[in-house]
């Protein structure tokens, strides 16, 4: 089960998701992008102006996740994608539901 970490520092939460994975590394890179485009796709109403930036095996990430600006980046590891970000301290009221859009497509994928 993903690990979901929420905490504050300087006035702006911080996301930190920790996703365990038995893939070779370019394997589950290939699906976490995949994990973008379907995020988008399936909930365009609520994720917006998604931008990506990879190198290699990790990728920064920016968009606007309902009306909220969300950014950060995705590293993929040997046995574990891990996910940090930022998000307004207003965006925490809807955490639960990043968080099982996230959880919900990974765990998905990266089985």
């Amino acid at each position: 089960m993903p690990a979901i970490l929420f905490k504050a520092t300087n006035n702006m939460p911080k996301l930190n998701i920790t996703i365990p994975h038995r893939l070779p590394p370019a394997e589950a890179a290939q699906r976490i992008r995949r994990l973008l485009n379907d995020l988008k796709a399936e909930h365009g109403d609520k994720i917006s102006h998604l931008k990506e930036d990879w190198n290699n095996h990790t990728g920064k990430f920016d968009c606007s996740v309902m009306g909220f600006q969300v950014s950060g980046t995705l590293a993929i590891e040997p046995a574990q994608v891990v996910i940090t970000g930022s998000l307004p301290l207003a965006a925490m009221l809807f955490k639960g539901q990043l968080e099982s859009m996230i959880k919900k497509h990974a765990a998905e994928l990266l089985a």
